[in-house]
């Protein structure tokens, strides 16, 4: 049997024909947040990079290190104030026992000593969430997926990937197999989706893929509250629209027919993060452990590993745990 932590439990899991319906949002620019995970600073510095008129969501995962009360309840009250969609961490909240674990559904090449701390971070915060009733039940409630309709692109926005909740599909080294292309297909015609949009695997990514004749795009925020690339501190999220990235802070895109895809920086206030994430996670916990080096140094990860420069690499958020490729991999949740 999966231990927890590495399980993806049935009722994650949806077929691509899920998004073949009615879209829930209408909008010329749509601003996709993934794995905020309790990112206060992260939060606020939002409200500066959002343009008139713009829609934003929340896909998932945007607690995680905010097991404080205050930072529970704020994280979750700026949050709820847009569309949001529930991650793994979200859907663990409830008690359901702990036969998941973290809800993160690690693949085997992850170390279990780092499952374990993925899975004892969850019921830290889960203690947390215990205060909180009424806003775990909202929580835990909101749906999995969404239809997004911007310009003349459809837009399937999900947490992990067009399978599942905790899918690991849209991981940069997946997106970017040699025959990915043929591999995505069938996905986008079941789903009549022309642009994804996720997060869950913790490192940017976007990929272009013909189909039908068109363009069709994969995009993967990452991380919008922790650095994703090496020597940086700033988060990224990805801003889709029928307009050009009008700010210098576009890191890497792609136009999808009349819609131009862009991964933009989020930068916040990293000292205060810092302060924030050591308060609850100090020297010795098992979220210092996972998450210090990455918060302070970054990933070995680069916007050009993020376009598929160097394909067939092994994922950037799956940890190792001694070595020299420790610095390279990193756990998310």
């Amino acid at each position: 049997m999966q231990r927890p932590g590495r399980v993806c439990p049935l009722h994650y899991r949806y077929t691509p024909a899920a998004f073949a319906r009615d879209p829930e949002l209408q909008c010329d620019t749509l601003f996709v947040v993934g794995g905020l995970y309790g990112n206060r600073p992260a939060l606020d510095a939002l409200q500066g990079l959002l343009e008139p008129g713009a829609s934003l969501v929340f896909n998932g995962d945007f607690n995680w290190f905010n097991i404080d009360p205050d930072g529970f309840e704020s994280i979750n009250a700026g949050v709820l104030r847009h569309f949001a969609l529930r991650g793994n961490v979200e859907t663990e909240l409830r008690d359901r026992g702990d036969e998941a674990g973290c809800g993160c559904a690690y693949p085997q090449s992850v170390d279990d000593l780092l499952v374990e701390r993925s899975n004892t971070i969850m019921k830290r915060l889960k203690q947390t969430g215990a205060l909180f009733p009424g806003l775990v039940q909202r929580l835990t409630g909101l749906p999995m997926h969404a239809v997004a309709q911007v310009g003349d692109a459809r837009v399937g926005i999900v947490h992990g990937d067009a399978w599942s909740l905790a899918g690991w599909e849209f991981a940069h080294d997946r997106l970017h197999e040699p025959d990915r292309g043929v591999s995505m297909q069938a996905v986008f015609a079941d789903a009549d989706i022309d642009i994804f949009a996720s997060s869950h695997t913790c490192l940017p990514a976007l990929r272009t893929l013909a189909h039908g004749g068109k363009q069709r795009a994969v995009v993967n925020n990452g991380a919008a509250g922790m650095p994703n690339f090496a020597a940086t501190r700033f988060g990224v999220i990805t801003r889709i629209s029928v307009r050009p990235c009008p700010r210098p802070v576009r890191l890497y895109g792609t136009q999808i027919g009349k819609v131009h895809v862009d991964a933009i920086q989020l930068q916040y206030d990293h000292p205060r993060f810092v302060r924030e994430f050591l308060s609850n996670w100090p020297a010795g916990s098992p979220g210092h452990a996972s998450y210090h080096s990455r918060i302070i140094h970054g990933p070995a990860h680069s916007p050009e590993l993020a376009l598929g420069a160097c394909p067939g690499t092994p994922s950037g958020c799956m940890p190792a745990e001694s070595g020299p490729a420790r610095e390279r991999l990193h756990p998310c949740p």
